[in-house]
C-alpha cells in the first residue's frame, strides 16, 4: 500500500470532506449485529468517529502515524498503524468492515483475504469513496482542466479506479443493492483551496516541480467560485457479504 498521506496530515484532517448520514443509516440497518466494526485505511478517523455512534467497539487502522495522530478521538475507536492486508485482529471479529477513500491504494488479494478472516459470518464490508466534484459551470470547467492538463500527469495508476466509479475492483462478495447517495455542501474558496492541496496528484507535481500547482488556477477559480459557492461530490459505494 503506498502512503500518499503522512505528509500534511492536519490539511487532510481539516479539509477533507465526510459521508452522508444517509450511508450511516444505510450500514446501521444492513447489519445485524452491532458490537465491532473495522474501518481500515481511516486516515483521520471521520468514518470511524461516525460508525462509534452506531457499534459498541470500533478498531481503526492505517500505515500513517501522521494521519492517526490527526484523527478524531472517541472513547470506543481503538487507533492502530497496521497494514490493511496484515492484522493482528482475531478470526471472526467484525460485524463490519469499511473502508473509505483508501481501497485502491491496497493490494487487493492481501486485503480480501484478510477481511475473509476478519469478518463475522454474516458480516459487510462496504467500500466508499468521492469521485470528482461538480460545482458551477465555470468553476468545474477550471477545475476540469487542472484534473486532467495541469496534474493529469501526476496521479498515481491507481487512481484510474475512482474515475471508474469502483466499478472495476475486485470485489469477490455478494454485492448488496443500494441507493445513490451525493455529498452537497456550502463552502468557502479557503475550504476548496485547502481540499485541492490534498491531492496526492497536487503534491507530486509540488515535489517535481518546487511550486504549489493549485496557485497557478487561484485567481481563476476566485473569480468562477468567489467566496462561498455549492459543491456536490458523487459517492461511490459499493457492500456485500461473504459468500
Amino acid at each position: 500500500m503506498k502512503d500518499n498521506f503522512s505528509t500534511k496530515s492536519e490539511d487532510y484532517a481539516r479539509y477533507r470532506p465526510g459521508y452522508p448520514e444517509e450511508i450511516y443509516e444505510f450500514l446501521r440497518k444492513a447489519v445485524t449485529s452491532k458490537e465491532q466494526a473495522w474501518d481500515c485505511g481511516t486516515g483521520n478517523g471521520q468514518v470511524a468517529a461516525r460508525l462509534s455512534n452506531i457499534f459498541q467497539k470500533v478498531y481503526a487502522t492505517d500505515i500513517s502515524v501522521q494521519q492517526l495522530m490527526n484523527a478524531q478521538n472517541k472513547p470506543n475507536v481503538y487507533y492502530s498503524k497496521q497494514r490493511a492486508e496484515k492484522t493482528n485482529f482475531p478470526d471472526a471479529s467484525f460485524d463490519l468492515i469499511t473502508v473509505a477513500q483508501a481501497i485502491h491504494w491496497f493490494d487487493f488479494d492481501g486485503f480480501y483475504k484478510e477481511v475473509s478472516r476478519t469478518i463475522k459470518p454474516g458480516g459487510i464490508i462496504a467500500v466508499m469513496g468521492y469521485g470528482l466534484f461538480q460545482s458551477n459551470e465555470a468553476t468545474n470547467k477550471v477545475i476540469n482542466h487542472f484534473y486532467r492538463e495541469v496534474i493529469g500527469s501526476y496521479w498515481d495508476k491507481e487512481r484510474k479506479y475512482l474515475d471508474e466509479e469502483y466499478r472495476t475492483i475486485p470485489f469477490p462478495f455478494k454485492e448488496i443493492e443500494a441507493p445513490e447517495f451525493r455529498n452537497e455542501m456550502d463552502w468557502s474558496l479557503e475550504r476548496l483551496v485547502g481540499y485541492l492541496k490534498t491531492w496526492s496528484a497536487v503534491k507530486h507535481y509540488e515535489k517535481a516541480n518546487n511550486e504549489i500547482p493549485v496557485d497557478l488556477i487561484y485567481d481563476d477559480l476566485k473569480q468562477s467560485f468567489g467566496e462561498r459557492g455549492k459543491i456536490s461530490f458523487p459517492v461511490l459505494f459499493r457492500a456485500g457479504k461473504k459468500e
